[in-house]
């Protein structure tokens, strides 16, 4: 069903599955909460701003980074970072009834309210230092990330892009229908608002609202208003309609809900090229857009609307999601590999339409003003921020396709969110093991690791995953020096994230998410 409901259910079998019950050894539920305790007090007290978090703190709290350096004033959305937590401390408010975490929730709640859209999105981070500190990042530390173009310019409206808006949105109804706290109605039916007024006529979704078509690069159009599949935009816009349908019961969402589920049909390309683009121009031509984003079909794109429509089947029993799945899983099983690289991926993640080439992206340069990103067919050298290859399986979607064939349809759709009690039902209990989901096996070993893991500080330490070059103010050079083909940075003066090698230690909210589950789904059992 939907991603919620199916990650809910993995943990409800991981709980219900965990073999012999706990020898004497296991852990013990008092020092289990206590540490979840500890540890969350640190991350609201010490590590927080205004109820919102990063993704990656220096100790000493000298820098600090989302997906790119932020300010203190800064705040991120984008998983693992602000949501993330929110949902996080309503799972260990459901796992402990510890009122503690739903204040921790309460404070996320407060940091997304004061950031959200006039319009009811998001954009990637919010600033509360004020729309001007906002424009001078943008101006300084994101103008000069040469891979990281979204960042480039300030467009000052809301983007769907990395489930910014929609898990914000999702944690705040979660939150909303715990206690049916009015506070809460408000910013949820801005929200909603916010996903049908970008909705095009035709079903599809913009990568960014209100429309702006004001940054074009490199001589490409702006991409940002195109109907977008990119990051599973159109996917993740259904099923937070589909969730609010369920919980609200508001039957105005069910009009929107289908003309997204047709846009997968729409957009399908006809033969000899029957998959799905990153996103798509106006007159449903594909499109490039950020320059190292060429005008082609994405293999992963594919594979992946291939489930949705599967998906959409087992909702309706409707044979047109499936009618031309045959066609676009023959494609991927045609553009694959001769033999998987060394990584084990299987298929080009981009392919010319009408030739069905695989397209490889390079670039030259050292940073924002002399780099430069092309497109040909030669494999060797390509970018190393961007995988050119992707590892699909063309004959599990096959498989999966025929089971559902020959399944008996009213069977399947006896627990769809369109039938199911007039679309009223109630949202999981668990969200956060998305971010971070703990391992089947050995649960008590993992507490174990996690209880004794903990400093005496009160997190969890980390290595820190990327750095970044501050920057330092300097004119980028315009001409070239160096070798940046493959690489994640430029010269010094880009400030794109890279690889620490350094093995610096860091305050990682994806350890604090990781952690946590762990105790959260042990607690969950003994509750």
């Amino acid at each position: 069903m939907l991603r919620a409901r199916f990650l809910s259910a993995l943990l409800l079998a991981g709980v219900s599955g965990l073999g012999p019950a706990q020898s004497a050894a296991a852990p013990g539920r008092a020092e289990v909460e206590a540490t979840m305790r500890r540890a969350t007090e640190f991350m609201v007290d010490k590590v927080s701003y205004r109820g919102g978090y990063l993704w990656n703190y220096l100790p000493d709290m000298s820098r600090r980074w989302g997906e790119m350096e932020a300010r203190e004033t800064q705040i991120w959305l984008q998983p693992p970072g602000t949501s993330s937590m929110g949902h996080l401390f309503l799972d260990a408010y459901h796992a402990t009834g510890d009122e503690y975490y739903y204040r921790a929730a309460e404070g996320v709640a407060s940091a997304l309210t004061w950031g959200q859209h006039p319009s009811g999105g998001w954009n990637y981070f919010i600033d509360f230092a004020g729309d001007r500190s906002l424009r001078d990042w943008y101006a300084t530390i994101g103008k000069n990330a040469w891979r990281l173009e979204e960042f480039q310019h300030y467009y000052g409206n809301a983007t769907f892009d990395d489930q910014t808006t929609t898990d914000a949105a999702t944690f705040l109804l979660r939150l909303y229908v715990e206690k049916l706290d009015s506070r809460y109605k408000a910013p949820v039916d801005r929200a909603i608002q916010f996903v049908l007024d970008s909705q095009y006529p035709i079903g599809a979704w913009p990568q960014r609202f209100p429309i702006s078509q004001e940054f074009s690069k490199k001589g490409l159009a702006d991409y940002s208003s195109y109907y977008t599949f990119n990051d599973d935009v159109a996917w993740e816009n259904v099923s937070f309609l589909v969730q609010c349908y369920q919980v609200l019961g508001d039957r105005r969402l069910l009009d929107p809900i289908m003309r997204g589920m047709n846009f997968f049909l729409l957009s399908q390309q006809g033969q000899p090229s029957p998959g799905w683009a990153l996103q798509y121009t106006l007159d449903l031509k594909p499109a490039a857009a950020r320059t190292y984003e060429p005008l082609a079909l994405a293999t992963h794109t594919t594979a992946s609307n291939i489930d949705h429509l599967l998906k959409f089947y087992e909702w309706t029993g409707d044979t047109r999601w499936l009618a031309r799945v045959p066609e676009a899983i023959g494609w991927l099983e045609k553009v694959r590999l001769a033999k998987p690289d060394a990584g084990g991926r299987t298929h080009p993640t981009f392919i010319e339409p009408g030739t069905n080439r695989a397209l490889y992206v390079h670039r030259r340069g050292s940073n924002i003003v002399n780099g430069e990103y092309y497109t040909d067919y030669e494999p060797a050298r390509p970018i190393g921020h961007y995988s050119s290859t992707r590892k699909l399986d063309p004959a599990a979607l096959r498989a999966k396709y025929e089971k559902l064939e020959a399944a008996d349809a009213k069977k399947l759709t006896q627990a769809s969110p369109f039938v199911a009690g007039e679309g009223v039902g109630e949202l999981p209990r668990f969200f956060a093991a998305s971010y971070a989901p703990p391992k089947a096996e050995d649960l008590d070993g993992q507490v174990g690791a996690s209880l004794a893991s903990l400093n005496t500080a009160g997190f969890w330490p980390a290595p820190l995953p990327q750095t970044s070059h501050p920057f330092k103010g300097a004119t980028p050079p315009a001409k070239a020096t160096g070798d940046f083909a493959g690489t994640h940075v430029g010269d010094e003066t880009d400030t794109s994230p890279f690889t620490d090698t350094a093995k610096t230690i860091a305050i990682s909210t994806q350890e604090y998410l990781r952690n946590m589950n762990i105790l959260i789904r042990w607690r969950a059992e003994q509750r």
